[in-house]
């Protein structure tokens, strides 16, 4: 300690004539990928710059050092640290390796929504568990994914979830805590923080298992299964299973969500017809997910999941190659997102364990264009794009070949995570099986809504007769349906303007009661006698 005081200010002398100067974010790269020899001395040196340091770059030096070497000795001075708002968020960092509930309160006393964590964080304080569920339970259903991660970890879910189980658990008030816990799991699982939140939630199989347990408390309403639909669809193929969940934890929950869903009157939910749209398209949802995930897993999880990617491992296959499967994944319309075209090899999904800042394209973008198609030229597909844009913040590529009887997956092509590189291996699939794999998830339909299904067929019938919109000089862009109007089709045109820039339009064809195939058939006519460069006006 004594030389870590006398080197102290020659670090911040230094740090404070650095011109330009650097900012945290700068700080906190640079060590986090930085050779430390001594820890005990690195150690004291960060602490001598968190308390005494006399600026603001200093003390974030020393904070950048706890985030790696701080002990649970150093909880006390960061919470106090923490409540200097321009040092609020190197401190959370800190924490967040150290204490992650006491990072959470920090982060949720400065959040945006703060009044309405202000309850919780009271009764977190008060250590009074009883309070602390009736908070959690009178807490809003629409928290931010990160906000919902803080609140599971700021609340000690895992731990309330596993005291609360048992004899004592049947009363409404556990029920209550059971249906929050799966609400906050799926909030956890949204992407619009570009990296789904349940990968930092340390807690996940834990939690998972609890709410796997309490289900039976639930009462079969339209709410409780969406979470527990919702919960299946994150266990089978979602970034949940990235977490080391150990032998046979992931299967015992999912038997026992699969079985209160298959209880008689868990099965005859989906069947009845609602009167308002949005109930009506929920529904409709539900009964196409429940056929989905109550099908057998295409394969059991590992009981360890190494903190590499999946494919870091030996493939477990006979054949000694790497098994693929795709499934296509619709998140619960009461909070949509982009439909997934989920990729797993091996058992686990290969864009939150490679990439992790977006969602995996959609099943239009890598299955019906044949962009997974393997032939003798090597081809280039992008398997996901950052949330945020690819120009922003990258997206993930692989090179896809046949090479005889197999097909092989390299040149991997994704950002680089801070503080140092990362290979990705190269993939071999059978061919027979890879193809197979490929053609069934191209042809199930099972998951698309009429409007979905129109785009689909006025894409293919775009494609195969491109002379359609060539007439016209306008070029097809894609055919989807949009989070605001999921009855409505909607067309990209493209098309050059005369000053020379490149124009888009969007061409609509509204739900009209006809099937899909006939709504197909009537806008892709309309090309042979109209200029499609007036649809969109």
């Amino acid at each position: 300690m004594i030389a870590a005081e006398r080197t102290a200010p020659s670090v911040s002398r230094r740090l404070a004539a650095l011109d330009p100067p650097l900012r945290y974010r700068s700080v906190r790269l640079v060590l986090a990928g930085l050779p430390v020899e001594d820890e005990e001395r690195a150690r004291a040196l960060a602490r001598v710059l968190v308390c005494t340091g006399t600026g603001h770059l200093a003390v974030c030096t020393g904070l950048a050092l706890l985030t790696r070497l701080g002990e649970p000795q150093d909880v006390p001075y960061l919470r106090t640290l923490g409540l200097l708002r321009t040092l609020a968020r190197p401190v959370i960092h800190a924490l967040d390796a150290i204490d992650r509930p006491a990072a959470a309160e920090l982060e949720l006393r400065g959040h945006e929504g703060a009044p309405v964590f202000r309850p919780l964080l009271a009764a977190v304080a008060s250590g009074d568990r009883g309070a602390v569920r009736e908070c959690l339970v009178a807490l809003p259903g629409d928290l931010a994914p990160e906000a919902a991660r803080r609140v599971a970890e700021a609340a000690r879910l895992a731990e309330l979830m596993a005291a609360a189980d048992g004899p004592v658990a049947a009363d409404g008030a556990d029920a209550g805590l059971v249906a929050c816990a799966g609400r906050l799991l799926f909030r956890m699982t949204g992407q619009r923080d570009y990296r789904p939140e349940i990968l930092s939630y340390r807690d996940t199989p834990y939690a998972y298992e609890a709410f796997a347990r309490g289900a039976s408390l639930l009462a079969p309403t339209l709410d409780h299964q969406a979470l527990l639909l919702s919960a299946l669809q994150e266990l089978r193929t979602g970034p949940a299973m990235l977490h080391d969940w150990g032998p046979g934890r992931w299967e015992a929950a999912l038997a026992e969500l699969t079985a209160v869903l298959e209880r008689p009157e868990w099965r005859a939910l989906p069947a009845y017809e609602g009167e308002e749209t949005g109930v009506r398209r929920r529904l409709a949802w539900m009964r196409r997910t429940r056929a989905q995930v109550l099908r057998a897993p295409y394969e059991p999880a590992p009981t360890a999941v190494p903190s590499g990617p999946p494919a870091a491992t030996a493939s477990s296959s006979p054949s000694g190659f790497s098994r693929l499967a795709i499934e296509i994944c619709e998140r619960d319309p009461d909070d949509p997102d982009t439909i997934e075209a989920r990729v797993l090899v091996d058992g686990l999904p290969v864009v939150p364990a490679y990439f992790g800042r977006g969602p995996a394209d959609s099943p239009e973008r890598l299955l019906d264009t044949g962009a997974l198609w393997a032939t003798g030229e090597p081809r280039e597909v992008r398997l996901a794009e950052a949330y945020c844009t690819e120009g922003c913040c990258g997206a993930l590529y692989v090179t896809v070949r046949r090479d005889g009887d197999q097909v092989v997956w390299s040149g991997w092509r994704s950002p680089v995570p801070p503080g140092g590189k990362r290979e990705l291996p190269e993939l071999r699939f059978e061919a027979a099986a890879y193809d197979a794999e490929v053609a069934r998830a191209r042809d199930d339909g099972s998951w698309m809504w009429p409007a979905r299904r129109t785009a689909r067929l006025i894409a293919a019938g775009l494609r195969e007769r491109p002379d359609l919109l060539a007439r016209w000089h306008v070029r097809f862009g894609w055919a989807t349906t949009t989070f605001r109007e999921v009855d409505e089709t909607l067309i990209s045109l493209m098309y050059d303007a005369e000053d020379g820039s490149v124009r888009q339009l969007l061409w609509r064809v509204p739900e009209d009661g006809t099937p899909p195939e006939d709504r197909a058939a009537a806008a892709l006519r309309r090309p042979l006698t109209e200029d499609p460069r007036g649809y969109g006006r």
